[in-house]
């Protein structure tokens, strides 16, 4: 195995791959409360997750502290739920970029009110301090995860906490400004703290011509939390130049659609529409002037080996293109429980139940991400990588299988279901 790499601008992580730990803890519409890291029970299993991607060469991470679980009584801070996961990964040799709120904070504080921002920058000094203590150097934080989707689901959709419609704008101005105060809190608190901002990069079509404008505007919208945290967009709200050090971007299967208010359709890759995701990145780049990292990416079930080494070789052609790309973080890391049904979703590196101790790993995936490993190795080495031309129709043609195999299993789950119900009822 490749020894690591120093951390560079372009990058917080000792190794080009990177594991993301699942870390919402929004509230529902319906009143419950999501913790991921405890319902994939990484809160338990800390120490061997984190040796478990050091043994695959992953030595970079994001991991989030639950704000809800530290801070139960205001200006109060129990350590407890994050300190296990902090020490762990510095066991393990895993540099991680921690996740100040995560979609979720306490319950006596909101982001519809005020107040909020002030709470959030005392919290994120607090454990920026913290981690200086416990990691030994300054801390990498991104103080509120998503900003743009956040406002859209919970300001526009009313899909989680504050369950808002038609107040996106105002929840996403609200959500930079306290991610400005609680950067600016953190740097103060800890000179030499790292910041990072994390959204979707997406491409948004219009269905018809008449729907041209409503998909561009929503389309500009992705760049607005990134520009407000630098000062160009709404600038009263306090955004300077330095707002943040890496850009974070997250790309799935679905972040190209089409959008008809607050429902559309995706665009999927082999639809002549679909842009190249080594496209996206340099617009992202041209667009907002920072280093990137792919801070999440995925997919469920078998496709997920074929959608890396797509994503693989698009983020090879966008670093020939000129684009600084310091690393991938495969999001979530561990399969997990859906927010809105509990469904298992399997699109981690590894399973969330363990077997023995251990959690079983998705052989294929580990596969890809090997070959991956020793390429992104060659490639920054500067030797010659060529392009992988198949990449794209080969994982179309897996996604397309998959999707055959779901809706075979799911109409033969819903005969075998209506014949028992038949049977039950004596029909």
């Amino acid at each position: 195995m490749a020894e690591p790499d120093t951390p560079t601008m372009s990058s917080f992580s000792p190794s080009f791959f990177m594991g993301g730990f699942e870390c919402s803890t929004h509230r529902r519409n319906d009143g419950k409360r999501l913790d991921l890291i405890a319902s994939t029970r990484h809160d338990l299993l800390a120490e061997q997750d984190y040796e478990a991607l050091a043994a695959h060469g992953i030595l970079g991470a994001r991991d989030g502290a639950r704000w809800h679980l530290i801070e139960r009584v205001p200006g109060q801070y129990n350590w407890s739920p994050v300190l296990p996961l902090i020490r762990a990964a510095k066991k393990a040799g895993v540099r991680v970029a921690w996740d100040v709120c995560h979609y979720g904070h306490p319950d006596h504080v909101s982001p519809m009110e005020d107040g909020f921002a002030e709470a959030l920058a005392r919290f994120a000094a607090a454990f920026a301090r913290l981690l200086l203590e416990e990691e030994g150097e300054p801390p990498i934080l991104c103080p509120v995860n998503e900003i743009s989707f956040w406002s859209w689901a919970a300001g526009d959709v009313a899909y989680f906490n504050p369950g808002r419609r038609h107040w996106g704008a105002e929840l996403k101005a609200r959500l930079v400004a306290a991610s400005i105060a609680a950067g600016r809190a953190a740097r103060e608190a800890v000179p030499g703290t790292r910041l990072i901002a994390v959204d979707p990069i997406i491409k948004v079509f219009p269905e018809t011509p008449d729907d041209a404008e409503f998909a561009e505007e929503h389309d500009e919208a992705q760049w607005h939390a990134w520009e407000g945290l630098l000062g160009r967009w709404q600038p009263e709200l306090g955004g300077t130049p330095d707002g943040f050090d890496l850009m974070g971007v997250n790309y799935y299967w679905n972040n190209q659609f089409v959008r008809e208010g607050d429902r559309g359709y995706t665009v999927r890759l082999g639809d002549p529409r679909h842009r190249p995701l080594r496209e996206l990145l340099a617009e992202a780049h041209a667009r907002i002037q920072r280093p990137i990292i792919m801070a999440e990416t995925s997919i469920e079930g078998t496709p997920r080996a074929p959608w890396l080494r797509y994503v693989c070789d698009e983020v090879r052609a966008a670093m020939r293109a000129g684009v600084p790309i310091g690393g991938i973080c495969l999001y979530p890391v561990v399969s997990h429980l859906g927010w809105d049904d509990d469904r298992y979703c399997p699109n981690g590196l590894f399973e969330m139940h363990p077997n023995r101790g251990r959690r079983p790993v998705d052989p294929a995936l580990a596969r890809e991400l090997a070959r991956q490993v020793a390429l992104f190795d060659a490639f920054r080495r500067g030797e010659a990588v060529p392009e992988e031309p198949d990449s794209g129709p080969a994982f179309v043609t897996a996604w397309n299988h998959s999707e055959t195999v779901r809706l075979s299993a799911g109409a033969e789950e819903q005969r075998v279901s209506h014949e028992a119900t038949a049977g039950e009822h004596g029909a």
